[in-house]
């Protein structure tokens, strides 16, 4: 098998740091942004327009972006071409779960072009998700050389992922321990691959794309069938602790005499806070988010809205003490989590208002994640796309590179 075209090397492609590094500035804003124009870009850099016009034409000849003409009409002076992100520059993503392997296929700009869950029957081993996994990328194989180049895979895993070298240290929920996927994805497939926790990917996505999009300072909370897991964003930087493994907030201590968790303490807000009390209650054997809310919101059962109202306090103890440490500008709720808040909006904010210090409590918004079900798709795509946009000409200068469209595709 011919080995995938992937990132070429950065010393060969772009010997000039400077033009390296405006490169990877111009591409980064166009893939956060999906689209500015040529005058937008020069604002948001600093740099003049004959640096910026010579630089857009060179990713444009790389086949990294294309141009079109400005839309609307009423245009003062010279139109500013609109920069668009090359559809045919993507990354590959995979989020194995208790339930299921998710395999998706993420253009530049954040666009998700292609998902395919493969439901398990059972909790799958590491080996199991890589075997999962490598399998439904081999059936792409064809697509994927025709029409993209692939920058890697990146892998959102519900555990402690140390980040540097996509170890799984401990993924609780799935039972692994100390599983080096992103070195058995890649031997699999011939793609470089890196990992990193799937709430902290979920953090970051939602802060470029999503909900959390203009905001340096937020907490994201993911509630799903692996439990929660959480991301703090802090001033603009995705919080990582000594190893990577900040951001547990599933791990809150909300309960004195809860139940024991996994973890190994009491009381934790992923024993108290349940996806699977819900789906029980509602009468559902799975965890889809938009059946669970329409479940949740047609019942009269008593049993459902106290269980409802119960999770909500728990929920909202948490959110006080992590509101209070970190004083974020947002919160930004994911899954069932956000579900619950749907469910009865006032709940949180009043909790908040009443119980967490006057200062951040008034500053603090609670939003509803805005990504949905591609949310870990784009996440883990960031990954792989990471050493992309640090050398973009890296990948224009590849073998076999596809040139890109001169229109927008579908």
């Amino acid at each position: 098998m011919m080995p995938p075209r992937t990132h070429a090397s950065a010393t060969a492609s772009e010997p000039d740091p400077s033009r390296r590094n405006n490169l990877s500035l111009l591409t980064s804003l166009v893939h956060h942004h999906g689209v500015l124009s040529r005058a937008q870009l020069t604002r948001h850099t600093g740099l003049n327009r004959s640096t910026v016009g010579t630089l857009i034409g060179q990713l444009v000849a790389l086949g990294l972006v294309y141009e079109t003409a400005p839309a609307g009409e009423g245009q003062v002076g010279r139109p500013s071409p609109e920069v668009h992100p090359s559809p045919s520059v993507a990354a590959l993503a995979v989020n194995p779960e208790i339930d299921a392997v998710t395999i998706g296929l993420v253009s530049l700009g954040g666009k998700v072009q292609k998902k395919i869950r493969f439901e398990t029957e059972r909790i799958p081993s590491a080996r199991e998700a890589v075997n999962i996994a490598s399998a439904v990328i081999a059936g792409m194989r064809s697509e994927l050389d025709a029409s993209y180049r692939i920058t890697g895979i990146g892998m959102a895993v519900p555990g402690l992922v140390n980040r540097d070298d996509g170890v799984v240290r401990h993924a609780p929920h799935l039972g692994w321990r100390n599983e080096p996927v992103a070195r058995m994805l890649r031997e699999a497939t011939g793609y470089p691959c890196q990992a990193a926790n799937d709430a902290s990917l979920g953090a970051e996505a939602e802060l470029i794309f999503g909900a959390g999009a203009g905001q340096g300072n937020l907490i994201y909370l993911n509630g799903g069938a692996s439990g929660i897991g959480g991301g703090i964003i802090a001033e603009g930087q995705l919080l990582r602790g000594a190893s990577g493994y900040a951001g547990e907030l599933g791990h809150t201590f909300v309960r004195t005499g809860g139940k024991t968790c996994h973890c190994g303490a009491t009381g934790c807000l992923e024993t108290e806070v349940s996806q699977s009390r819900l789906l029980e209650l509602a009468g559902l054997t799975r965890g889809d988010t938009a059946d669970l809310e329409k479940a949740l919101a047609n019942s009269s059962s008593a049993e459902v809205n106290d269980e409802v109202a119960r999770q909500l306090l728990y929920l909202g103890i948490a959110l006080r003490n992590a509101v209070n440490i970190f004083n974020p500008e947002a919160i930004v709720l994911d899954g069932f989590l956000g579900t619950l808040h749907a469910l009865a909006p006032t709940s949180l904010n009043g909790t908040l208002l009443s119980q967490a210090m006057d200062g951040p409590a008034g500053q603090v918004k609670i939003y509803r994640a805005a990504l949905g079900s591609d949310l870990m798709m784009i996440g883990a795509a960031e990954l792989a796309f990471a050493q992309f946009l640090a050398d973009p000409a890296g990948l224009g200068t590849a073998t076999g590179a596809v040139p890109a469209p001169t229109s927008p595709t579908g």
